[in-house]
């Protein structure tokens, strides 16, 4: 058995949308009103540090809850691939080792696209082992958190996309 275990939740959803729809409501996350529209129960603040948001290099503060309390987070942007993917890890190089990888992928699927988001968590054996019920409770939060975005960025973005239809519909008549 090995000290350490990666840990990699995934939650994937199908929105009704193009992969450019999507990376844009992403990349234009830049202050608390967007980020809190994207998840108002647990999504606080949001402000970028160092660098132009969702650029290589940029430094990204947030605060959310997870579990019932208040994380307040620090991340680097690592990788954009735009209309694709967005890779970025905590802003601590120690925190990057039980943190390493967290992850959006935009993928297109016959006329819609699918949203994935991914994160790891490496586990030392010590708390496999001794806080095993806890570490579950917050993988299990984390899960939750994950799977809240998903469903309201498909809302959000599929009523958008709602109400663009209808406006054109409308336009047209």
């Amino acid at each position: 058995m090995g000290l350490m275990k990666d840990v990699t939740l995934t939650d994937s959803i199908e929105i009704r949308t193009t992969p450019e729809t999507v990376f844009d409501f992403l990349v234009n996350l830049v202050d608390d009103e967007g980020y809190r529209a994207w998840h108002p129960e647990d999504h606080v603040a949001l402000r970028w540090l160092k660098g132009k948001p969702w650029e290589e290099g940029s430094l990204v503060y947030a605060e959310e809850y997870i579990h019932g309390k208040l994380h307040k987070l620090k991340f680097v942007v690592t990788k954009i691939v735009p209309n694709s993917e967005i890779e970025y890890v905590p802003g601590s190089r120690f925190l990057r080792r039980y943190f390493p990888n967290n992850k959006f992928i935009i993928e297109p699927k016959e006329g819609t696209c699918v949203f994935t988001a991914t994160g790891t968590y490496r586990i030392g054996w010590l708390a496999r082992t001794f806080a095993k019920r806890r570490i579950e409770r917050g993988l299990s939060s984390v899960r939750k958190h994950m799977k809240e975005e998903g469903e309201n960025l498909k809302r959000l973005l599929e009523a958008k996309g709602s109400s663009h239809k209808k406006d054109m519909d409308t336009d047209t008549h």
